[in-house]
């Protein structure tokens, strides 16, 4: 009797399976995955933690393809931690649009907040201290940089009022630092409320410690 074969001649191979859902990848599709990866891994485990073993084997690809892409994992973290920098920097600088002063610190404030409640692994990553500073950039200087932002606002601000408009970068290193210390902070807590710390830091820098409003108030659009 003869023997029917045709569900066996149909029925695809394992390892022809196997190839049909391997997804071949450009070589810029290659670049952003092993990105993600790295940037999840650097702050779950920061550089040192990192191996270019594990990136490659979290993006199934052999070790080369990682050198050929980055030049190796310190390569991989610089471009990781350039894109992070210039995020922050653009959301925080974006963000001053408005043109009473505590509206300012308000959305500055938010900005912060909202980086690190948006991209939380990147911010675990630019607090880190970089084993790559020298080509990368320190999340000092990054603050600095946003302050250089605020400095110019604050010089018209304190010229306008009569002030030593000189003083307005030291005063802009105070208010940033305030925040993206304060912001370190909650990173972790993330209590209370984001609206209820950004009215807090403006209750502080707006008021000082003399003047302080029990229940602080947020002026701007924003409210949570």
């Amino acid at each position: 009797m003869a023997i029917d074969n045709s569900s066996e001649k149909t029925r695809p191979s394992s390892s022809g399976t196997r190839r049909q859902r391997r997804v071949r990848m450009s070589g810029k599709e290659r670049r952003e995955q092993l990105l993600d990866i790295g940037r999840t891994l650097f702050a779950a485990k920061g550089f040192e933690g990192t191996s270019v073993e594990e990136i490659a084997a979290k993006a199934g690809v052999s070790k080369p393809v990682v050198y050929e892409h980055f030049g190796g994992k310190e390569g991989l973290y610089a471009v990781v931690v350039d894109r992070e920098m210039r995020r922050l920097l653009d959301m925080v600088t974006g963000a001053l649009t408005a043109g009473h002063p505590r509206e300012l610190l308000e959305q500055a404030a938010f900005a912060l907040l909202d980086y690190i409640e948006s991209y939380t692994d990147g911010f675990r990553i630019l607090v880190r201290d970089s084993p790559v500073a020298q080509s990368t950039g320190t999340f000092a200087s990054l603050i600095s940089d946003i302050a250089t932002q605020v400095e110019d606002i604050l010089g018209l601000e304190f010229k306008a009022r009569g002030f030593e408009p000189k003083l307005a970068p030291l005063y802009a290193q105070a208010l940033v630092g305030m925040v993206a210390l304060t912001g370190q902070w909650w990173l972790e807590s993330r209590k209370p409320k984001k609206a209820e710390v950004a009215a807090h830091l403006v209750n502080l820098a707006w008021h000082g410690l003399d003047g302080l409003e029990p229940k602080p108030r947020l002026i701007g659009h924003r409210r949570n």
